[in-house]
């Protein structure tokens, strides 16, 4: 199977690694991919969103399967202008992927089939927003954008001025654009987060293994939300007795609930979830693999990649058993020194070998680029460093003694991964 893979970051990295491994396996493009994908995919210059080029591209050559990660192409409606060609793609259409590029949407679906979520209210306007929040009169209070804004259009406000400001930033000064035209703001739940990854075909669904992100960006949980600063599975607050409860009270009422609304969800659902004294609760929903859950889940997919990935495409995921290792995963971000804020690029990235790689580990690359033949930094996110071991300390061992060899000038990341609650 020849697969062209979308997008440009560790979670891509971290697919076509696991695509890699698989004998059904001949070929992989990704568009746009980056400095360290390009020692194991081929990399070709179409941007993520030009949907245009990728189905030309798909249609010029010998592609079988398209596999859409990023959330942006999905909501724009990659897979249907693919499917509309005739060729094969992995990821929602865009009236699924709603799910996750509409905050308003997916909490709307929650209260109508009675998903467990925070308790919420749906504003248009800024005024009425800050009022709602002043008559309730709770603290902490979450400040959603309704739309895509890159993993950080999520704000907890610890007090009214706090929360405010919030309202102001999304919603008057659009600091994440048209995504701030509405602003979902909910109750602060309490408890555990966890991260569970479901491959759907539409009717079924099989869970993935379970897995924690850390997304502050300090020690701690301390500092700005980022797109996730490290990432371990299985999560240790997962246990049996909460799996069954969240596939009867969240995961198959969510994909039955989609299949009622005429959009069924086919692709990799995205729950994230906290486990609150009442019982899991939905605290959002992505429509595709998360970054950086999937550098320490894929890791741990005994099953061919592509077997599970056709049986999804083919609405036949009832028929497979898909197996994981008991083995335990952690996963080590190194940014940019200024991330989630600003941050230089383009600085060289050294310890690593010519294929981008360190011993003992696999290095997912998010944010690198290849200048001169040389491995520069190119994002806030930069390098996924990850370690698969018998226990959870082995494996953090190993990615922290990895993190170590590795360098480049005001280099962040966390001390903390798999260590706080």
């Amino acid at each position: 199977m020849n697969i062209l893979v979308i997008g440009s970051g560790g979670r891509e990295h971290a697919i076509i690694r696991k695509l890699n491994e698989s004998p059904k396996t001949e070929k992989i493009w990704c568009a746009p991919g980056n400095g360290g994908i390009a020692a194991d995919a081929e990399c070709v210059g179409i941007g993520a969103m030009d949907i245009e080029g990728v189905v030309k591209f798909a249609k010029e050559n010998p592609v079988d399967m398209v596999f859409v990660a990023p959330d942006d192409p999905l909501a724009a409606g990659m897979v249907d202008a693919l499917e509309k060609e005739g060729i094969r793609a992995f990821g929602p259409r865009a009236n699924a992927a709603v799910i996750e590029s509409s905050k308003v949407f997916s909490k709307n679906l929650m209260k109508k089939y009675g998903i467990p979520t925070a308790a919420y209210e749906v504003f248009s306007d800024p005024a009425a927003a800050v009022q709602y929040i002043e008559n309730e009169g709770k603290f902490p209070v979450v400040v959603k954008a309704d739309g895509l804004a890159l993993g950080k259009g999520v704000i907890i406000a610890e007090d009214l001025d706090a929360a405010k400001a919030a309202v102001h930033d999304i919603m008057e000064d659009k600091v994440f654009g048209a995504s701030g035209n509405n602003v979902v703001v909910e109750e602060f739940l309490t408890g555990p987060e966890v991260s569970v990854l479901a491959f759907t075909d539409g009717k079924s669904l099989q869970p993935m293994i379970s897995s924690k992100d850390h997304k502050r960006a300090l020690d701690g949980d301390k500092g700005l939300n980022t797109g996730g600063m490290g990432t371990i599975s299985p999560n240790p607050y997962y246990t049996d007795e909460i799996a069954k409860e969240c596939m009867e009270t969240i995961f198959m009422p969510t994909v039955r609930a989609m299949q009622a609304e005429g959009r069924p969800f086919k692709g990799c659902l995205y729950f994230g979830l906290m486990l609150t004294p009442n019982g899991p609760k939905v605290i959002e929903y992505n429509a595709r693999f998360g970054d950086p859950e999937t550098q320490v889940v894929l890791p741990r997919l005994v099953t061919d990649f592509v077997d599970v990935i056709d049986a999804v495409i083919d609405e036949k995921l009832d028929t497979l058993n898909i197996e994981w290792s008991d083995d335990a995963c952690a996963c080590v971000v190194m940014a940019s020194g200024g991330y989630p804020q600003s941050y230089p690029k383009g600085l060289e990235i050294t310890g690593l070998d010519a294929g981008g790689q360190a011993e003992g580990v696999t290095v997912y690359h998010a944010g690198s680029k290849l200048t001169d033949g040389k491995l520069v930094t190119n994002g806030g996110r930069v390098l996924g460093v990850t370690a698969k071991a018998a226990t959870l300390d082995e494996a953090l061992e190993k990615a922290y003694k990895a993190v170590e060899t590795i360098h480049f000038d005001g280099v962040h990341y966390r001390r903390d991964i798999g260590r706080t609650k």
